[in-house]
């Protein structure tokens, strides 16, 4: 189910800008990529990465590129609804609940991922790699994964009180 960027007011924060050269006959070009996060700050997140050979182009695509990739993730209170792996060629993301009050416990491009989509109370722990977008992919699949209460209860066909 794709999410309409226009219907939800989103907030942009760029994580990463990787410089690459090229080296040609006449000195080196240099071209940008831009990892970029956009979020609500209310459960709808993406990601985006825009390449161009301006920092400030690179930049408008990759918010471009975001919008095109939001999902959904379920908030329950202001910590996630369950202890959840993401995982994302070698990076692993593990992601726990905490109490309200916590804070957002998370490295670099993890703590970006779950402040804008809302998390306010979570306590994560990056395993492997520490390439920024492999951990955002991760962290991505992992809050893809993640599943509410009521939407447990109708996978089973129970009410939320037998699940409970």
């Amino acid at each position: 189910m794709r999410i309409d960027p226009n219907s939800v007011e989103l907030k942009e924060k760029v994580i990463h800008i990787g410089r690459v050269s090229k080296t040609v006959k006449g000195g080196r070009n240099f071209r940008f990529a831009a990892l970029v996060i956009v979020g609500d700050e209310n459960g709808h997140v993406g990601k985006g990465i825009g390449k161009a050979a301006e920092i400030p182009d690179a930049i408008r695509k990759g918010i471009e590129d975001a919008k095109k990739n939001l999902i959904y993730v379920p908030i329950h209170g202001s910590t996630i609804p369950h202890e959840t792996l993401g995982v994302f060629g070698a990076g692993k993301i593990v992601m726990k609940p905490a109490k309200e009050g916590t804070g957002v416990i998370a490295g670099g491009p993890v703590r970006a991922v779950c402040e804008m989509a809302g998390i306010k109370d979570i306590r994560t722990k990056s395993l492997g790699t520490n390439n920024p977008n492999n951990m955002v992919n991760a962290t991505m699949e992992g809050l893809k994964s993640l599943k509410s209460l009521e939407e447990v209860a109708r996978l089973r066909g129970k009410s939320i009180d037998e699940i409970l």
